[in-house]
């Protein structure tokens, strides 16, 4: 059987935490372990679920998403996607960030890709 990526979905929006746990569900080889609508529930979260794979929104009301993929990034070697707003920014850069992508780009093909770009080796 194929390993699951386990993803944690990181929006203060329940909209776009419900679109991406559907696209999620739809997409094989991927599992929705949780969701945060803070970063600092996402700490927490990420502390118990041990996911693989990070979907964070750049914008949260109580830490910039940049700022807190660098801080989930300083003892961990987890990828780490930021998932920028529809309002056509440029992206924000950040080392610690694995990939930057608009919202309404994630999708199925897209999400399989960015994992096979920045899974860690085995």
């Amino acid at each position: 059987m194929e390993d699951l990526v386990r993803v944690l979905v990181v929006d203060d929006q329940a909209v776009v935490r419900n679109a991406a746990r559907t696209l999620l569900e739809a997409t094989s080889g991927f599992q929705a372990v949780g969701e945060a609508a803070s970063v600092v529930e996402a700490f927490t979260a990420i502390e118990e679920l041990e996911p693989d794979l990070v979907l964070l929104d750049v914008r949260m009301p109580d830490m910039d998403g940049v700022e807190a993929a660098e801080h989930i990034r300083k003892g961990d070697r987890r990828p780490v996607v930021v998932l920028m707003s529809s309002d056509g920014r440029a992206a924000p850069r950040s080392s610690a960030a694995a990939e930057f992508v608009h919202k309404e780009r994630l999708k199925p093909a897209l999400l399989r890709q960015l994992w096979a770009r920045h899974a860690p080796s085995a």
